[in-house]
């Protein structure tokens, strides 16, 4: 092994360290990924920053012998922000940066700019280790709510603000982004394009740090609520699924399809996909009104809906309670029901990255990093 591989073999090291893992696979592609993603300087560079925010001051304490200045630091740390393959936010008249995940995370960030070999990387990574890693701890990154209209009657149910789309972008601070789906973009490059829907730019990013991020980089525009609303009911209308981050407080709300998202396709290739999925509801069927025209196995994108004796059933272990089939039924025989227990999401993308460190490390795992922490070292 070379230098260069040693250097990009490290940095797998590193990132592997963060709540979302970065598995190896024997056929090294994920060193190809992060290839596409950092030049060598910039991956040696990477392997000093952390999982929390930190100023340039303290980063440079730690690439000193490298020869660089802490101002020629700053201008790799930024163009590094800038082509999405670490985080950077603004705290005052200063610039925090991070490690970023590959998803959700680097990843995203490559949507308009990827090119096709990164696409087939990306894809590859994915079947062979990438996905099966990110469920090994429980606690899925995205969760699902239901489309609006298939929301059961509110004096059935209490219908929380966090599983309603709608008031997720009412309650966004905004500015407000919308950007391309870059699952959609993956699959385009790869020739594999979507045969669910024509619509590509289905992502909303609906916190501050995060929209502005999308527009001043130029992989996202600027859209008003209205304009976020009607983004949101043409995808209801091409049956995605609605999936918001996985926090009381989303940063983004993705529009999927089973045969483009990474996280549905992943799923689906589980036995009991709801296992694996944040969701407060599931469908029912009444056998006595269903007419059998099969529209809700069409619509579903985990593949829940069957027929059995011309009547559609619902297989509770691949239902994730999107609602789909729901607003499809006709002679509305399907129904959504909210879950006895209801699962309250975590609070904030925080809350989210240490519930997952925790069930990755343990507590004693965890109660390490929060020591580093606290002293201010590299996590």
């Amino acid at each position: 092994m070379d230098n260069e591989e040693k250097i990009y073999l490290n940095l797998r090291k590193h990132l592997d360290r963060l709540p979302v893992s970065f598995p190896a696979t024997e056929s090294g592609v994920e060193l190809r990924i992060l290839k596409h993603l950092f030049t060598p300087q910039e991956a040696k560079i990477a392997t000093q920053l952390s999982m929390i925010q930190e100023p340039v001051e303290r980063i440079y304490e730690r690439v000193k012998r490298s020869g660089l200045s802490i101002v020629q630091l700053q201008v790799i740390l930024d163009e590094m922000v800038h082509k999405g393959s670490i985080l950077g936010r603004k705290k005052g008249d200063k610039t925090l940066y991070r490690n970023a995940p590959l998803s959700l995370g680097m990843y995203e960030f490559q949507v308009d700019r990827l090119p096709k070999n990164f696409a087939e990387d990306w894809l590859q990574y994915l079947d062979e280790a990438y996905a099966h890693a990110q469920y090994k701890t429980g606690i899925p990154q995205l969760r699902t709510v239901p489309v609006e209209k298939s929301i059961p009657l509110p004096e059935k149910y209490q219908v929380s603000d966090y599983d309603n789309v709608k008031k997720l972008v009412e309650n966004a601070p905004g500015p407000i982004a919308v950007a391309n789906c870059i699952c959609r973009q993956v699959k385009d490059l790869a020739g594999q394009s979507c045969t669910t829907t024509e619509l590509r730019e289905t992502c909303l990013i609906i916190t501050p740090d995060e929209a502005e991020y999308f527009i001043n980089v130029g992989i996202g525009r600027l859209v008003t609520k209205e304009e976020a609303f009607d983004i949101l009911e043409k995808a209801q209308e091409a049956g995605l699924v609605l999936q918001p981050i996985n926090s009381q407080h989303p940063e983004a709300i993705c529009c999927c399809c089973g045969d483009c998202c990474e996280i549905l396709l992943s799923v689906k290739k589980f036995p009991r996909p709801s296992d694996l999925y944040a969701s407060n509801y599931y469908a029912e069927v009444d056998p006595e009104i269903c007419t059998g025209c099969e529209k809700c196995v069409q619509r579903c994108q985990l593949e829940a809906a069957v027929m059995s004796d011309f009547t559609a059933t619902i297989n509770l272990h691949r239902c994730i309670g999107c609602g789909n089939c729901v607003v499809s039924c006709e002679p509305n025989a399907i129904q959504l029901k909210k879950k006895e227990q209801e699962v309250l999401p975590p609070k904030d993308m925080i809350d989210l990255q240490m519930k997952i460190l925790s069930r990755k490390v343990g507590k004693l795992g965890l109660l390490k990093v929060a020591a580093k922490m606290m002293l201010k070292q590299k996590v």
